[in-house]
């Protein structure tokens, strides 16, 4: 699976028809949206970013929000053209695009894989009409279950998402709902720790005492026994939150843990883009590393576009600190770690080089770091520590 890492495009919609409680993603609610006129922006910005990064070759493409499945099937297909008549695609391309999973939006999924998209992720977060009912989603789990069942019939490749660690989820609870999960055959599934974020509905109710989320315990012991489920049915973790069978891991988040490059298009799109033509001695390596921030707000990015052919907000190099820190933040998550070729590729320098000799001994006797011959690891038991084991690590 290692060695290079990548080239992909995001495609981000910030359309929903509801704003989450729990979530902080650049998503935004409108009556109604001029299909055609974003999708001439959207083309337009690819273009824009084709010019920076000439001669690539796409390996996968993601349609992200927001609510995608919101977007008009003919905006997918004129992206997907776009994207190949600006770069080369891979023939093993994977073309991904988000979902929920309402009546209404269900209804597209064969339009969308007529489109081009070959894998389908869909937002279901539970499979259980109360969890649904509190996290105010827009659909009941019987509705999740149609729409698991549609893509199954439309696309090649689908995932789901679930959300875990709820107020007073208790084990037992979860193991059932893992196991209604797992028996629907998906060969990906996304698992995740609810997490108060900052300017989100629930981070309004934490702060008043009205939500009490898991222990850091309790929530440990449901981590652990979603490994050992997942692990069982033939789905290890790949990574932290995600699991799926052999050749079945998200080949675009791949490219994002493996600290490949990625096109971002669409408002408040992040990338990271290698100029190879341009050399930044800060770095240490080959090529000038950017990372590039469009305008968050959708009338903002749309008017910046129309008049500049981009909204490209933030265009900073990034040094060759900055560059280990990224890598090692993502890289971590993996099962697989880093290998040393890539810190060679990112700095110029081996991993021994580049750490604090004390430091990283100390987290490799303690069990949660690894580093041999070929890359840099975190145990199991240091995945379970990621925040801390990286603080020690990067101080």
């Amino acid at each position: 699976m290692p060695g290079d890492p990548g080239f992909g495009i995001y495609v981000h919609w910030p359309f929903c028809l509801s704003k989450c409680p729990y979530c902080d993603f650049n998503s935004h609610v409108r009556e109604s949206v001029d299909h055609a006129r974003w999708r001439k922006a959207l083309l337009r910005e690819l273009d824009h970013y084709a010019a920076l990064t000439p001669g690539r070759e796409v390996t996968s493409i993601f349609f992200g929000g927001g609510t995608p499945s919101l977007m008009a099937p003919e905006t997918v297909v004129a992206v997907i053209g776009r994207v190949g008549r600006n770069w080369r695609l891979s023939p093993g391309a994977e073309i991904t695009l988000e979902a929920n999973p309402t009546s209404a939006e269900a209804g597209k999924f064969a339009a969308f894989s007529e489109a081009g998209v070959g894998r389908l992720s869909l937002g279901v977060q539970s499979l259980s009409d109360e969890a649904l009912r509190f996290l105010d989603r827009q659909h009941s789990a019987a509705e999740a279950r149609g729409a698991i069942d549609l893509a199954r019939r439309h696309f090649p490749r689908f995932s789901f998402d679930l959300i875990y660690a709820r107020p007073g989820h208790s084990p037992d609870e979860w193991e059932s709902e893992l196991t209604q999960a797992l028996a629907e055959g998906a060969d990906h599934l996304s698992l995740y720790q609810l997490t108060i974020e900052e300017n989100t509905v629930f981070h309004g109710a934490w702060r008043r005492g009205e939500l009490t989320i898991p222990e850091d315990d309790q929530a440990g012991a449901l981590f652990d026994l979603t490994q050992e489920i997942m692990e069982g049915a033939g789905l290890p973790a790949y990574e932290v939150s995600n699991h799926a069978r052999p050749d079945q891991e998200s080949r675009h988040n791949m490219t994002y843990w493996r600290y490949g490059d990625y096109v971002g298009v669409g408002p408040g799109a992040h990338g990271r883009i290698t100029l190879n033509g341009r050399k930044e001695s800060r770095t240490g390596a080959g090529g000038c590393k950017l990372a590039t921030r469009q305008h968050r707000a959708p009338e903002a990015w749309l008017a910046a576009v129309e008049s500049d052919g981009h909204a490209t907000r933030g265009e900073t190099e990034i040094d060759i600190d900055q560059r280990l820190e990224e890598m090692v933040m993502m890289g971590l998550r993996l099962k697989e770690g880093i290998p040393r070729d890539a810190f060679l590729r990112e700095t110029g320098r081996e991993p021994e080089q580049l750490f604090d000799a004390a430091r990283s001994q100390a987290l490799i006797d303690g069990g949660f770091l690894t580093l041999t011959d070929g890359r840099l690891a975190a145990t199991h038991r240091g995945r379970t520590r990621l925040d801390a084991v990286l603080a020690h690590l990067l101080t």
